[in-house]
């Protein structure tokens, strides 16, 4: 179980259980586990995840448009991919470590410690920032921080982990069309919906 152990020690049964929905309107995509994401919490609980992509480097300021109070509030933070200080070391793979690997197919790898600044000069090479915006609420009396502090700490972990895997991964993807994309959508939907 993903779940820590004093979580799972206090949790009711079926408090657990989560709903999540997704919608993938790329350039934006948000992902969210909203009220009533469970029955036991209600309107106590949610996690939602917006995601903006841009043709940049992270340079973009308040992608997401919120208002200047809570601007104010947000915690931005930067993840390297190549940087091997931000995974776990539990996480670490060394066939997924971007500042290894380098691409068959596109010769794009290894970054080094400057590659932001490397891609930054390069004009041919393509740039993306994925922005995500993590909102959380969690009511509970005397976990409340605890466990949003702890949420927000694994989507870091998750983005990092998820985004070497997405580098690493470059051969396996670089040549889908769209239908190959839509095809296993559809077959990987259709093999969640066989083992509900």
């Amino acid at each position: 179980s993903k779940v820590p152990g004093f979580v799972r020690m206090i949790a009711p049964e079926g408090s657990l259980v989560f709903h999540e929905k997704a919608w993938n309107a790329y350039p934006y995509c948000r992902t969210s586990e909203s009220p009533p994401c469970n029955e036991y919490m209600k309107d106590d609980f949610f996690i939602k995840i917006e995601t903006w992509h841009k043709p940049d480097l992270g340079t973009t300021e308040n992608v997401h448009n919120l208002d200047p109070n809570t601007w104010k509030s947000v915690e931005v933070v930067h993840i390297d991919i190549a940087d091997r200080t931000q995974v776990e070391p539990g996480d670490y793979k060394a066939d997924e470590d971007p500042a290894l690997f380098q691409s068959v197919k596109t010769k794009r790898g290894p970054l080094g410690p400057n590659w932001k600044k490397e891609l930054a000069t390069d004009e041919e090479c393509p740039k993306m920032c994925a922005y995500k915006l993590v909102t959380i609420k969690f009511k509970w009396w005397g976990l409340q921080n605890k466990v949003e502090n702890f949420i927000q700490k694994q989507e870091k972990r998750i983005f990092t982990n998820f985004h070497r895997q997405l580098f690493c991964w470059i051969d396996k993807w670089i040549e889908l069309t769209m239908e190959d994309i839509r095809r296993m959508e559809d077959e990987t939907q259709k093999e969640l919906e066989a083992v509900r």
